[in-house]
């Protein structure tokens, strides 16, 4: 059985949860402190123990870094992914706030290099 060839110079989708791990050896890299919080799989689906009216929309990374002071957080969206209301809101508060707070796709990886370092 052979594969449909994929068009020259393109890359199959990244899907987010590889587009997490590279970010997070970024920010490793980088000597940044980090949290995720993952669901877990329910009687009634995957779920994230979270209350809060910030809780729905909570970014997928919280970086902190002690040599700089530098505490920012980062929504990771595939090429396609769409941000929901809520997670508008949650960044939009955290900016508010004075809270660096970044949307990033896999085709932002320099910027988001540059962004951290």
């Amino acid at each position: 059985m052979s594969e449909k060839p994929l068009a020259k110079n393109r890359l199959p989708p990244m899907l987010e949860s590889e587009w997490m791990h590279q970010v997070i050896d970024l920010v490793e890299l980088l000597g940044y402190e980090w949290a995720h919080f993952r669901p877990a799989q329910t009687s009634k689906g995957w779920r994230t123990p979270v209350s809060g009216p910030l809780g729905k929309g909570f970014p997928d990374l919280v970086l902190l870094r002690d040599r700089d002071q530098r505490f920012l957080v980062i929504e990771l969206k595939s090429e396609a992914g769409r941000l929901t209301d809520e997670q508008l809101h949650v960044l939009a508060s955290f900016r508010a706030s004075n809270v660096q707070a970044l949307v990033a796709r896999p085709g932002d990886l320099e910027n988001l290099a540059a962004a951290l370092s």
